[in-house]
């Protein structure tokens, strides 16, 4: 792990040079209260649909990223 004062720098200096959407974003980050799981804030449709990916993903039924950026490339360009 790097070292906290390394971390720090970087972390400075890519705020520094961000769009004022990813400011925002890393903001709402640190406001998140430390005791409170974002799990309990996602509904149960969500919770569900992770759930079935995380099971998929044990099971092996996944398609590699390679594969998909292959299938949705026409899109991507």
């Amino acid at each position: 792990m790097e070292d906290i004062a390394l971390i720090k720098e970087k972390a400075k200096q890519y705020l520094d040079n961000a769009d004022e959407k990813t400011v925002k974003m890393v903001y709402a980050m640190l406001q998140v209260d430390a005791e409170k799981d974002w799990w309990d804030d996602i509904g149960e449709e969500a919770k569900a649909s992770i759930e079935r990916g995380l099971k998929d993903a044990k099971a092996g039924r996944v398609t590699p990223h390679k594969e998909v950026m292959e299938n949705y490339k026409k899109w991507l360009s």
